[in-house]
């Protein structure tokens, strides 16, 4: 379960070995072997690392002000009273005043109404003159947002504008001078580097969590635009939208969402890339709004089932599952069956890793695609398209199964049934069985191609499975989706 975030846990260190030394003015530690010293006859023994610990009291006084408390009041639509000013329905003139006073239309479809709501969250400054970025959820249909600053000063702000595919808002408050955050970069990042996050969890204002990064480049299901810094750092409800700070004091994220079975921090949450945030920032300063480049195409992950059945070295890239007519994807030539493996030189090794990469690249840009087809390497240029309402669309097939023979029922389509499909060419699987039954094909899918190869006929589906060594990846038509699916049969 994933759940919008926001809170850090305490760090708690402890030294229970015996012989160790307390810590030193600098943070630093050292651990002894033994208590007693060795006799001369014994040998020296082998002096143990300094390990240093990160002043976080420094960074939390020289940052801490940066960081804001944000409050919102808005409304949400809920249903209305029972009854008439909350009268009991079995009361002898309920239906009187329902009808006749207009208090509800026909009974249990009563009007619904405007019920105040409020939330609160975290943001920080990157500018002097007042631009703050907090995450677009925190902000979500508020009418009115109000940021409270260390020194208690509180001011109304301004939402400048907000991206709901990347979670980032920009708000604006009328005042100068105010302490601000410098901006790090993740790539220097490092997986096990100490990290610090600020922010309001159920509304404890100024709290200090820290914690490490756990991974980079996380990409989440419904966030495919975003290559989330996971980290174990505590955040919960009320950090959202606050800093993630690096031992520099430099911010290089936003704290944005916790993955949670109970609702509350269990040790994972995640952060929005600084540049990421950056980039939405100048966008929405600039004009308002943010736009997002797009491919038009519906990918899936390779795995290793895929990457034998495409004769890929290993098992990255995209594959290519689906192509909108006329995006731009399409006009490039790209193809279902296709892994994208690169795109302007950058390796796409996860299907996460594309729309990422795309998202946070500008609408009419050109961007080369290097794609695996047919055995082969190939070159393409796309120029992007810009995202709508809907985002480059990450497809999950059922995992393969055991092994053995294909197990599929197929014949021709009929003219009428490829036109109610949409398709030129294809077979309907009418049964099927053995491996290909367990890797979650069912009667009625329509089979349109085999290891990327257009399937035109009964024999040639045999005669190409024939020679598959492990796998053949099938790809098939259900309903209005497409998608690639791994049957072994080896």
């Amino acid at each position: 379960m994933k759940n919008n975030l926001s809170t850090p846990r305490a760090l708690v260190l402890s030294l229970a070995a015996a012989g160790v030394i307390g810590a030193v003015a600098t943070g630093a530690y050292t651990s002894a072997n033994a208590v007693a010293s060795p006799s001369p006859a014994a040998s020296a023994p082998t002096a143990a690392p300094q390990i240093s610990m990160p002043d976080f009291s420094t960074i939390t006084a020289r940052h801490a002000p940066a960081v804001v408390n944000i409050s919102v009041t808005g409304t949400t639509k809920t249903a209305g009273a029972e009854g008439p000013q909350g009268m009991d329905p079995n009361d002898p003139m309920y239906e009187f005043f329902r009808r006749f006073q207009g208090q509800g239309g026909p009974r249990g479809q009563q009007p619904q109404r405007e019920t105040p709501v409020r939330g609160q969250g975290s943001g920080f400054i990157v500018s002097a003159d007042g631009i703050i970025l907090t995450n677009a959820h925190v902000v979500k249909d508020a009418k009115e947002v109000t940021v409270k600053l260390t020194d208690r000063r509180e001011f109304r702000a301004k939402v400048l504008g907000s991206d709901t595919k990347t979670d980032v808002a920009v708000l604006k408050i009328d005042a100068k001078d105010l302490p601000t955050l410098s901006v790090g970069n993740t790539k220097d990042l490092k997986v096990g580097e100490w990290v610090l996050a600020i922010g309001s969890p159920f509304g404890f204002e100024n709290t200090v969590t820290a914690g490490v990064v756990s991974a980079k480049g996380r990409t989440l299901p419904d966030d495919s635009y975003v290559p989330f810094i996971q980290t174990d750092v505590a955040v919960n409800p009320g950090n959202s939208g606050g800093p993630l700070i690096n031992t520099r004091g430099e911010v290089v994220g936003i704290n944005s969402q916790i993955y949670s079975r109970s609702g509350g921090y269990q040790g994972v949450s995640f952060a929005i890339p600084i540049e990421v945030a950056v980039n939405i920032k100048n966008q929405i300063v600039a004009t308002g709004k943010a736009s997002h480049g797009k491919l038009g195409i519906a990918v899936q992950e390779v795995n290793q089932a895929f990457a034998d059945s495409f004769k890929l070295d290993k098992p990255e890239g995209a594959l290519v599952s689906n192509i909108e007519k006329g995006g731009a994807g399409d006009q490039a030539g790209l193809k279902p069956g296709d892994v994208i493996r690169k795109v302007d030189g950058q390796p796409i090794v996860s299907s996460g890793d594309l729309p990422a990469v795309i998202g946070q690249t500008a609408p009419g840009t050109k961007v080369t695609l290097e794609v695996w087809r047919q055995g082969e390497k190939q070159m393409l240029t796309a120029r992007l398209g810009e995202s709508g309402e809907k985002a480059t669309k990450v497809a999950k097939a059922d995992d393969a199964a055991t092994k053995g023979k294909l197990g599929l029922a197929l014949r021709p389509l009929q003219p009428a049934e490829a036109r109610e499909a949409s398709v030129e060419n294809g077979l309907l699987i009418e049964d099927t069985g053995g491996p290909s039954a367990l890797a979650g094909v069912r009667a009625g899918d329509v089979l349109l191609a085999i290891n990327g190869t257009p399937a035109k006929s009964i024999e040639q589906v045999r005669e190409i499975a024939a020679k598959a060594d492990k796998s053949v990846a099938l790809l098939i038509q259900r309903g209005d989706s497409k998608i690639f699916v791994p049957v072994n049969v080896g």
